[in-house]
């Protein structure tokens, strides 16, 4: 008697203790009845009918993630290779969403296989619109195409797409060769463009300084040309003015203005004999060619106004 009370006791024991059930944070446990849903187990200790309620499966309500490989077609039939990431998550952990990630699907693997073929298929679908150069310049487009897809269909599975990556996009090695060649050509092309830019730029700030120079020279020379012809101006002035007042100096002295011809005729003489730089200067020194020279200068004389007036 004594050992069948030990033996119901212990049983009790082990009923008691195995009603109790600990669910990890991040986790919620699906409850069963006789194989039919009954309720849902929330992170802590809960609390389960012994031999009656059963754990049908454990949900993670934590971020998930998969990696995608997978190949398409463009529009002008070029291969494309797709490399993602998805991050998805269960919606919340309201007990209809918990229902529909629990029983939507057979399994796991069901599951992520209808995942996998849909953003496959949303990719693929949009690829094939367009052409392979227009592929790498809409890697945003491509995501927010399979997003706008996804998201609906995911919410019917009791899940909500938190981000996609295209990680990396490439082509067959022939087309990424060409594509290769394609942008150094471009490069090329944009360096000798440049280059010509510069070179015309180069070459009409040249013009243009030579232009200012020449101009700045003409407008010196003239500035110049101006002074010369002014100081030469000046210069007659002053000699006339200076031969005038010797002249009527040498009539108060009763004295032959000839003598200040003579005397300007040797000035002249020695100054080319000093300026002269190694030119030659051809000149009569002989008495006759003297005479024919004071000759000259007193014709000259008696050509002036104030003698006729005389």
């Amino acid at each position: 008697m004594e050992f069948s009370m030990i033996v119901l006791l212990a049983i009790l024991t082990i009923l008691v203790l195995g009603s109790f059930r600990t669910v990890p944070q991040g986790m919620v446990a699906i409850i069963t009845m006789f194989g039919k849903y009954r309720r849902v187990m929330y992170p802590g200790l809960n609390f389960k009918l012994p031999l009656i309620e059963s754990i049908h499966k454990r949900i993670s309500v934590q971020n998930r993630s998969i990696e995608l490989d997978f190949q398409s077609i463009t529009f002008d039939q070029a291969n494309v290779y797709f490399k993602a990431l998805l991050l998805y998550a269960v919606v919340d952990q309201e007990e209809g969403t918990i229902k529909n990630v629990a029983f939507k699907f057979v399994d796991e693997k069901s599951f992520m296989q209808a995942l996998i073929r849909t953003v496959e298929g949303t990719v693929r679908s949009f690829v094939a619109t367009k052409k392979q150069s227009e592929i790498l310049s809409l890697r945003r487009e491509i995501v927010q195409a399979v997003k706008l897809q996804l998201d609906e269909q995911l919410e019917e599975w009791g899940y909500h797409l938190i981000d996609l990556q295209m990680n990396d996009i490439t082509f067959d090695e022939a087309i990424v060769q060409s594509m290769a060649r394609v942008v150094a050509s471009n490069n090329l092309k944009a360096a000798a463009e440049n280059e010509g830019q510069a070179l015309l730029i180069t070459k009409t700030k040249q013009a243009e300084a030579e232009g200012n120079s020449i101009k700045i020279a003409a407008i010196a020379e003239r500035e110049a040309a101006q002074l010369r012809g002014q100081g030469v101006a000046l210069f007659r002035e002053e000699v006339a003015k200076g031969m005038t007042q010797a002249m009527r100096e040498m009539e108060q002295a009763n004295l032959n203005a000839s003598v200040i011809l003579f005397s300007m005729w040797t000035e002249s003489v020695k100054h080319f004999a000093e300026n002269g730089k190694g030119n030659v200067i051809f000149l009569d020194g002989s008495s006759q060619g003297m005479m024919r020279t004071l000759q000259n200068l007193m014709e000259l004389n008696a050509g002036l106004p104030e003698e006729k007036e005389k």
